[in-house]
């Protein structure tokens, strides 16, 4: 068994202070209508004061997928669930995501979905050249969050910020080109730590979020804290570790290692546990349209964990969470 318990004395707290009352930290909502039905339950995503569905899709599978119909199903299904956040990337196929979110959501739903992409760029050109291609994209006039993406290691967060990144999103939210700014990566914990020592102007963060997490290069106990404490929107991705949690060890893809689920634990309770950490969204990649009914159904059935269930669950997964092993994206 590991000793996680001030950690998760933590956990408990900060989470206490997302769900309760109805303020800019955070608290869940009841479920509201909109002109195509009935949303899944809202969360306040941080300092913006934006109430966005505690569930979101995830771009690089909506990209990847072979058939285009297959794509427009996905996302019917998950309008059709309740889910209004849908999350891109200029880098996802090239900008074959945003063109296909361009092509299949835009033009009948850009009013009632929170849109959201993001810029690998390294300098302040390509940062502007990102932007431009991805409103044409998106066919849209303005996003709803533009986030600075995959910042690796602390070098990679200072060149980026000498290079003019930060600059250039500052611009593209005073102009309204984009409503809100945040920042993303994979890799490791002190990327995000060098970027929040830097700056105070994002909005959101995105980050790894799940059961192996907190046993190795951890962003839950090294990152969270501090963006609670900011009411920095939280926006959890690799919930089930991007597949090595189903034996995988590259983006998307399953494989023959240990699997975490069904072996271990199941996906309810690998994503109840995300959902009952302090994030916003938990954004979530599905390759069909029953997959992202599967995490629909998850999330109306979701109800906050108690304290005392957090270390079982861990304690099943953290033979598996070192160097090497089922978060194999981390440096």
């Amino acid at each position: 068994m590991t000793n996680q318990r001030p950690f998760l004395k933590s956990l408990t707290d900060l989470t206490a202070n997302v769900l309760v009352g109805a303020d800019t930290n955070g608290s869940v909502r009841e479920q509201s209508r909109d002109r195509l039905g009935e949303l899944l339950p809202t969360r306040l995503l941080g300092r913006t004061g934006e109430a966005v569905t505690m569930l979101g899709v995830g771009g690089w599978h909506i990209g990847r997928m072979s058939e285009e119909r297959e794509a427009q199903a996905t996302i019917e299904a998950a309008l059709e669930g309740g889910v209004r956040f849908f999350d891109t990337a200029e880098a996802y196929q090239n900008g074959g995501s945003e063109s296909r979110l361009g092509r299949l959501l835009t033009p009948k739903y850009r009013d009632v979905v929170f849109l959201m992409t993001k810029t690998t760029a390294v300098d302040a050109a390509g940062a502007k050249r990102h932007l431009d291609d991805s409103l044409r994209r998106l066919n849209t006039d303005y996003l709803d969050l533009w986030q600075v993406h995959a910042v690796s290691n602390p070098e990679d967060v200072d060149e980026r910020i000498q290079n003019g990144v930060l600059e250039v999103v500052s611009e593209a939210k005073a102009s309204g080109k984009t409503r809100y700014i945040g920042f993303t990566g994979h890799s490791s914990p002190l990327a995000h730590r060098r970027m929040l020592e830097r700056t105070d102007i994002f909005d959101t963060c995105q980050m790894p979020v799940n059961l192996a997490d907190p046993s190795y290069a951890s962003f839950i106990k090294g990152v969270m804290p501090i963006l609670v404490e900011r009411n920095i929107g939280v926006l959890a991705m690799k919930t089930l570790a991007n597949g090595g949690f189903f034996g995988g060890s590259e983006q998307g893809e399953h494989g023959d290692k240990p699997r975490v689920v069904p072996n271990r634990v199941s996906v309810g309770e690998a994503v109840h546990f995300a959902w009952s950490l302090p994030i916003r969204v938990l954004i979530t990649g599905a390759d069909s349209p029953a997959g992202i009914k599967e995490k629909i159904s998850l999330a109306r059935s979701y109800v906050q964990m108690a304290e005392a269930q957090y270390e079982p669950l861990m304690d099943k997964v953290a033979d598996l969470a070192a160097e090497g092993g089922v978060e194999f994206y981390k440096a």
